[in-house]
């Protein structure tokens, strides 16, 4: 049964407040019965408490003192996501459709595919410094291997009837790049770009957890030192909201891009 906008706006927002209901339940020790817990104030301690949590991000936005550390991590986390995209889109293509040189290289792309990427923060520290170059870099190690694999994959899974076909209509190599390998490897491209918004945002996250002074996590950093839990919260909730947001820009592109692609609720008519 399809669910309308509206019905399932109203039931991601029931949802919504039966977590934000729950949250305040819990680490409100008014509200906690002492059978539960021994001491309820530590579950707000560990927690934080929603509304102040929300307070503190309305603060932020009102007087203004957040928008200069989202700035910056903001544009470590696009330059991270683009940079590591495009290379992993290009990389991709051209392994894919080099067999020599795929077959070269594969060892080395695995192996550094196993190698925990968030350790070579501290590297990249040295190597460029506490700006934004070694955010950008370590974001574009984690973006870089998804979209890879996926590209990779896609290419690799064209149907063989399909480019029999196009070569015998007389189809050059531009041709099944363009009207053949580029749409299968599509779907798969975009699947992908869903994913690496969040790694894009653990890059610059993680590296300004090593060194900066500005960012979101700067200031969660802060947070931390001095046990503030409720603005851990709001760092937390802020960068969420704009992974969200940039995790739907992607998606959008993604419905403007593949018109062609029947979807869901078109494939169950037919």
């Amino acid at each position: 049964m399809k669910t309308g906008p509206l019905k399932l706006t109203f039931w991601r927002l029931l949802v919504l407040a039966v977590v934000i209901g729950v949250w305040h339940v819990l680490t409100d020790p008014d509200l906690i019965p002492p059978v539960y817990f021994d001491d309820p104030g530590r579950a707000a301690f560990f927690f934080g408490k929603p509304f102040r949590v929300f307070a503190i991000i309305v603060n932020w936005f009102v007087s203004g003192e957040i928008f200069g550390h989202l700035g910056v991590t903001l544009l470590e986390t696009a330059l991270g996501f683009v940079v590591g995209a495009g290379l992993g889109l290009g990389i991709g293509l051209w392994l894919a459709l080099s067999p020599t040189a795929s077959a070269i290289f594969d060892p080395y792309i695995k192996g550094f595919n196993s190698m925990p990427r968030v350790v070579l923060a501290p590297i990249f520290a040295v190597w460029f410094g506490l700006g934004i170059g070694s955010k950008v870099a370590l974001g574009i190690t984690l973006v870089f291997f998804v979209v890879f694999f996926n590209v990779y994959q896609g290419v690799r899974e064209v149907s063989p009837v399909v480019l029999a076909n196009a070569r015998m209509l007389g189809a050059s190599r531009r041709q099944l790049l363009r009207h053949v390998y580029l749409p299968s490897a599509t779907s798969w491209v975009f699947g992908s770009l869903h994913t690496s918004v969040g790694l894009a945002f653990v890059g610059a996250v993680v590296g300004e957890y090593l060194g900066s002074a500005q960012g979101v996590g700067y200031l969660i950093l802060q947070a931390e030192g001095t046990f503030d839990i409720n603005t851990v919260m709001a760092g937390i909730l802020v960068l969420t909201a704009f992974a969200l947001a940039l995790d739907a820009a992607v998606g959008r592109i993604e419905r403007r891009l593949m018109k062609w692609q029947p979807r869901a609720g078109e494939t169950e008519k037919l």
